[in-house]
């Protein structure tokens, strides 16, 4: 299908889901309509389908379905040319990384002219045969595209949408001869723990080293010959440095 079509063209559009079209209305809006479904004053309901046997230009517009429950589908944007030059390319969005192929067509025959594409304005290519394919499209490759026929003319313009997103994904085996590198999570964790515990570990190493020094002072006090005048005083210091480390 395509969202550019000749004037005097026969066109049908249906509405289908999961095979089925029941409950669904064909609607569009158009410069001079809006909301109109098929049947009022613009083409004829055939089963699931809608016919317009003699497309004009005054067709153009954005066409939808809407089911009974006012659910609606996506919409398609039909333009209808009276001139001489169509730019045939997809209705719908197309899927990143599928190829998309333009036809630049004239009304008569051949059809299959040289042409020249453009997207946004600005030339991209010329082809002989009148045809041109976009590989893997991507977001970039959205826009706005028309093509130009020497001696024929130039089509409207078009709007192709790109979406969805190509994801290739690889994954290799870890290697058991590798090591993992650090974490620098882990490593400023492990700092953190030096630098909090190493000074209690340091006050600990202190208070046991002036314990075993209060203990030999007391042993060397039991052996040893105290003078007059001394017992009293070098017991209340003992008694001082015992209650400043327990402190």
């Amino acid at each position: 299908s395509s969202s550019q079509l000749f004037y005097g063209d026969f066109v049908s559009l249906s509405c289908e889901e999961d095979d089925s079209s029941a409950g669904w209305t064909l609607r569009r809006n158009t410069t001079f309509e809006t909301r109109t479904q098929c049947g009022a004053g613009w083409g004829k309901p055939a089963g699931s389908s809608c016919n317009i046997s003699y497309i004009d230009p005054l067709d153009s517009g954005v066409y939808w379905c809407e089911s009974r429950e006012k659910a609606t589908s996506k919409s398609i944007h039909l333009t209808v040319s009276g001139g001489s030059v169509i730019l045939q390319s997809p209705v719908l969005p197309v899927m990143e990384g599928d190829d998309v192929t333009l036809l630049c067509k004239t009304k008569t025959t051949p059809s299959n002219l040289p042409a020249a594409f453009y997207k946004d304005g600005s030339l991209i290519r010329k082809q002989p045969t009148g045809h041109m394919t976009i590989q893997h499209v991507s977001r970039s490759d959205e826009g706005l595209y028309k093509c130009d026929i020497s001696g024929h003319g130039e089509s409207p313009s078009s709007w192709i949408t790109v979406t969805g997103e190509l994801k290739i994904t690889t994954s290799a085996p870890a290697s058991p001869l590798s090591p993992e590198p650090t974490s620098p999570k882990l490593v400023f964790i492990l700092i953190w723990y030096l630098m909090v515990f190493c000074p209690y570990f340091i006050s600990t190493l202190l208070l046991v080293s002036l314990y075993r020094h209060r203990t030999t002072g007391q042993m060397l006090k039991s052996h040893a010959q105290p003078k007059h005048g001394f017992d009293n005083n070098y017991d209340d210091g003992i008694h001082a440095v015992t209650t400043e480390h327990h402190f």
